[in-house]
């Protein structure tokens, strides 16, 4: 087969881009599509020496810093790609990915990450963020956004087959595009990440320091309980704004290389997870470490955070704790339980928990939706793709799940 795999943007080594990684593992031969291409060249392993097409984007003058504020642009462009000659068309979409034109003789699988947020459920949000609630540019961006909805309802008609990253994602899926998904979650490098089971006298926070990652309840509770000491690893725009609200016991460690964050996440005594996300790899990768979860009750952690006390199976052990509200006093609540039953969570069984979302099961995983794909299209053009049954298909597959 002809394969084509379909990204949003390539601007750093992400969440969605370490996914990108593994499908590109499991299709080597595959040609990469991207809006545009401005990855370091010290991050560009993930495309495993692959260049790949971009669109007209590409040669928007600074374009590098100012692509977030194209949205407008993105659903024509992504449509602007010539996949015609491909019979497999893969999509890695959070935003526009999955809208590239597929013809009734291609199959097209989209690994949706998640619909694009700012356009549906975070809507408010991100006009708020963007000082965007009132005024003529306001009604502009509203404007705009409301043809995005009309057309990502559109473009998910043409998928042939949805892949969800997580329960929450499949209801949006369904909420938003009326489709149903089936579940593959992201690959997690959980064997990076050693178990450690002396813990230290500290907590852990990280990620991008930007709004929705709610990470101000994590500096404003440990704020008003001096005697436990919190960490904070990442950077972002919100930066200033936490340092604010922090007391001496927080410290801010800045972006940290991804050997210091793993060691940060092994010693901690618990990694605090504050935000509706919708799966979460950190979460998973201090759960690798044997260290447990103090998250908001909601989105993807539910999904990878065996909450303390949830009625489980009779070999399971609670990974950590939940919290219903994301306000400083849930999450306090939250830290005064992890502590008075802080026996009762074992290290090495968290890091055995961790380990089922391993690259392995994404890619066996993963290759079987495709294959289901294929196997249930509903126009088969003579010699132009894979053909037989399902049992001989996956036979077929079985040197990919092993990469």
């Amino acid at each position: 087969m002809k394969v084509a795999i379909v990204h949003d943007w390539c601007v750093v080594y992400g969440g969605a881009e370490r996914v990108l990684e593994h499908i590109i593992d499991c299709y080597p031969e595959a040609d990469i599509y991207t809006l545009i291409d401005f990855v370091p060249e010290d991050q560009r392993g993930f495309l495993r020496g692959k260049l790949p097409y971009t669109s007209f984007l590409q040669k928007i003058p600074f374009v590098k810093h100012l692509y977030r504020k194209l949205l407008f642009l993105m659903p024509f462009a992504i449509e602007q790609f010539d996949l015609s000659k491909y019979d497999l068309v893969i999509s890695s979409s959070y935003c526009v990915a999955k809208g590239a034109l597929t013809g009734p003789n291609q199959v097209h699988v989209s690994y949706c990450h998640s619909p694009m947020r700012y356009a549906w459920d975070h809507y408010h949000e991100y006009l708020r963020e963007g000082k965007l609630e009132r005024g003529p540019l306001s009604w502009l961006a509203r404007r705009q956004l409301h043809k995005i909805r009309n057309w990502d309802v559109r473009s998910s008609n043409t998928v042939d087959h949805f892949i969800a990253n997580s329960q929450f994602v499949q209801a949006r899926i369904q909420k938003f595009y009326r489709r149903d998904s089936n579940l593959v979650f992201p690959p997690v490098e959980t064997g990076l990440f050693q178990l450690r089971e002396e813990k230290e006298d500290f907590y852990v926070a990280a990620g991008r320091f930007v709004p929705f990652k709610r990470l101000d309840l994590a500096v404003e509770a440990f704020s008003q309980m001096p005697d436990k000491r919190l960490v904070m690893i990442g950077d972002g725009p919100e930066m200033a704004k936490l340092r604010s609200k922090a007391g001496p016991n927080i410290e801010f460690i800045g972006f940290q290389p991804p050997e210091v964050v793993r060691d940060y996440l092994s010693r901690a005594q618990a990694f605090i997870f504050p935000s509706e996300e919708d799966f979460g790899i950190v979460p998973v990768e201090a759960q690798a470490c044997g260290t447990p979860v103090i998250a908001f009750g909601s989105g993807g952690a539910l999904e990878t955070v065996v909450g303390l006390g949830i009625p489980a199976g009779p070999e399971t052990t609670a990974t950590g704790v939940f919290f219903d509200e994301q306000t400083t006093d849930s999450l306090k609540d939250a830290v005064e339980r992890f502590e008075l039953a802080r026996d009762q969570f074992r290290p090495q069984a968290i890091s055995e928990h961790a380990a089922a979302y391993g690259p392995h099961a994404f890619k066996m995983n993963f290759r079987e939706q495709v294959i289901l794909a294929l196997h249930g299209r509903s126009y088969r053009p003579a010699g132009r793709l894979v053909t037989g049954s399902l049992p001989k298909l996956a036979e077929a597959a079985q040197p990919a799940y092993a990469a």
